[in-house]
């Protein structure tokens, strides 16, 4: 592979050719690519990590699909319970379409060989997951394929093993800088570094795929790895497209007390209960039909309303108890096991005998990059001149904007994302547990289609001319970094977003906060700008290459924080405490607007401006789920 020295000439640079270009060698990116080569494409995938050690390997629980085989199941109910676990703000064709697809997927990897857990009748095991019914809310459902509670990692494995068998070309170690796209706007591939040597290169392709994950680590606490800085969500927004929903963060419930570290939701699937100091089984008060399956925003709130009532556990009273205790040392190891190291290591506690300390924790991201259900990255066509207005009406149950007439979901030619650093919308306003390993498969798929569709019919061998400034934004935020002498220490600039986003947008929200938030995250720019490195060596400086994160960590914290101050209501992860519940559709623990705000947001980083788009209310194929109260 060719590269080049920043300080060199950028006008006329070497670089490779690529059928495809896939940043990101987690479970989206991989399902994507071994799509792609088996069609014979040439694909090229960019890792920060080498690809088994992915963020996914930390999806322990499963993936949720409609097998039926602990019960009678069908993909209806799976469609009604991600629509009402989303707030409404899912949009319904995108909902049904993956979970339609989500039982051939799973079979599909089980042919690739992943290793599931079995019943005694041969068939994939399925355990109970947060919000997840049968009969359209009547009762829990087994409906997550597991592989006991390391699902994540088995889906890696058994992704990177298909890949390698079938040739696909891996980029380890290399980190994806910016987008390049041309005066039409297409993409054309992206410039990236090589942290072994420190040079940068051009990856041209006739295609690029961002599967670059989340962006959890712009939380002071997070499950995220330290990998998580929302690069494709950074280099997206520099390169003009907007971010969407980015207001919505899901907090898990059981992050380990004071480590930050996941228990799977697959505890209380195998049937853990979370207890306050008095070792009352709350959730029954608050979700008397799913309980301790609620979907995640319902049981996070819940856990901090207890801790906030005086109710939290330990001297401080400031966490709750998850007892396994009852399921016995059998289940535990059999079904459980990384959950039973974690608890040694991270906890001290042995969860056969005593419950282990847990808080909600920041996990996961509901928005991203805005595209539709074949990966496509798409923007509205032309630029806002009048405000959206989009309206709900319950008693007609049709759903109305003033913009019939614009094009909200213009692709961006070139351009696909998929995975959490993407926004279909399936997941809405909450993601349901499981359902993220499903949007990896499914999407990751469904992209593959289209993009050996999109190459194969209407490239050939053709390469689009690279402009002449390809490499200018790059190697001059590299030379800004190499040739400072004074100024701010990236890894502080990077801890004083995280306290801002982390004070600011939480569980519970205020409109105060939130606009105090706001002035806070944009008063850092010149700070950001000023990062000094006090290292100018080339060979794996991590040094560097955090102060090039950061940008996209900025990025993040700016979409997160003025999105969430402008949406006045309150709707899955999104709880502003100061609006009054709306009498019209009541939710707890506070009201959701469907009249004004079943909308999705849009952020653009330029001007930060917001705009906004209309949810799909319609289906493929089946009737919409109309807005009602979220019980459970």
């Amino acid at each position: 592979m060719g590269a080049i020295n920043p300080k060199e000439d950028y006008t006329n640079i070497p670089h490779e050719t690529f059928d495809a270009v896939i940043v990101g060698g987690g479970g989206s990116g991989m399902r994507a690519s071994y799509q792609l080569a088996q069609a014979g494409l040439k694909v090229a995938v960019l890792t920060k990590v080498f690809p088994t050690r992915s963020h996914t390997v930390a999806a322990q629980g499963g993936i949720g699909a409609s097998l039926g085989n602990m019960q009678e199941d069908n993909w209806h109910y799976h469609f009604y319970d991600t629509v009402k676990g989303s707030d409404w703000l899912g949009d319904q064709d995108a909902i049904e379409f993956m979970t339609r697809e989500a039982p051939q997927v799973v079979y599909e990897l089980e042919h690739l060989g992943m290793p599931f857990d079995r019943n005694a009748d041969g068939t994939i095991y399925q355990r109970p997951f947060g919000g997840h019914s049968a009969n359209y809310g009547e009762k829990a459902v087994p409906r997550a394929c597991a592989a006991a509670d390391r699902t994540g990692h088995a889906l890696l494995h058994t992704l990177y093993q298909s890949n390698v068998k079938m040739g696909t070309q891996f980029f380890v170690e290399w980190i994806a800088l910016d987008l390049i796209r041309n005066e039409a706007g297409d993409v054309l591939g992206v410039t990236a570094i090589d942290q072994e040597t420190g040079k940068i290169a051009v990856f041209q392709a006739k295609a690029t795929l961002f599967a670059t994950g989340g962006a959890g680590r712009v939380y002071r606490a997070s499950t995220n790895a330290y990998i998580n800085t929302g690069d494709g969500l950074g280099m997206a927004a520099r390169a003009g497209i907007p971010l969407q929903d980015m207001e919505f963060w899901q907090f898990h419930p059981t992050g380990v007390a004071g480590a930050g570290v996941l228990l799977t939701e697959g505890c209380r699937g195998e049937g853990a209960i979370l207890r306050n100091k008095d070792g009352e089984p709350f959730m029954e008060r608050y979700a008397p039909t799913l309980k301790d399956l609620a979907p995640r925003d319902f049981v996070s709130r819940s856990m901090d309303q207890e801790i906030k009532e005086g109710r939290g556990c330990g001297p401080k009273g400031d966490y709750i108890l998850l007892d396994m205790t009852h399921l016995g040392a059998d289940t535990i190891m059999k079904r459980l096991p990384s959950v039973f190291e974690i608890g040694k290591k991270f906890a001290n506690v042995d969860i056969t005998k005593e419950p282990i300390p847990v808080v909600p924790t920041i996990h996961y991201q509901m928005g991203g990059i805005p595209t539709n259900i074949h990966g496509q990255v798409v923007v509205p066509e032309s630029r806002e001149t009048t405000p959206l207005e989009a309206h709900y009406d319950k008693d007609s149950d049709t759903y109305s904007t003033n913009a019939a007439d614009r094009n909200f979901t213009k692709p961006v030619k070139g351009f696909y994302a998929i995975g959490e650093c993407s926004c279909v919308s399936v997941h809405g306003a909450n993601r349901l547990g499981t359902n993220s390993l499903l949007d990896l498969v499914v999407f990751g798929k469904a992209a593959g289609e289209h993009i050996i569709d999109y190459v194969t019919k209407h490239h050939g061998d053709e390469y689009a001319p690279l402009p002449t400034t390809v490499l200018q934004q790059t190697v001059e935020r590299i030379r800004r970094l190499d040739e400072s002498t004074s100024g701010e220490n990236a890894q502080e600039v990077a801890d004083a977003i995280r306290d801002i986003v982390q004070d600011h947008a939480g569980v519970f929200r205020t409109t105060e906060l939130l606009e105090k938030g706001v002035k806070e995250i944009l008063a850092l720019e010149p700070r950001i700008r000023n990062i000094h490195l006090k290292d100018k060596s080339k060979v794996f400086n991590t040094a560097r290459i955090e102060a090039l994160e950061v940008e996209n960590l900025y990025e993040v914290a700016k979409a997160t924080l003025i999105s969430a101050a402008a949406r006045k209501e309150c709707r899955g992860a999104h709880t502003v405490v100061d609006f009054e519940e709306s009498p019209d559709h009541p939710a707890y623990p506070y009201g959701r607007r469907d009249d004004e705000w079943m909308k999705h947001t849009l952020w653009f980083s330029a001007d930060n401006r917001l705009e906004y788009k209309p949810v799909r209310y319609k289906p493929l194929s089946v009737d919409a789920i109309p807005p009602k109260p979220r019980t459970f």
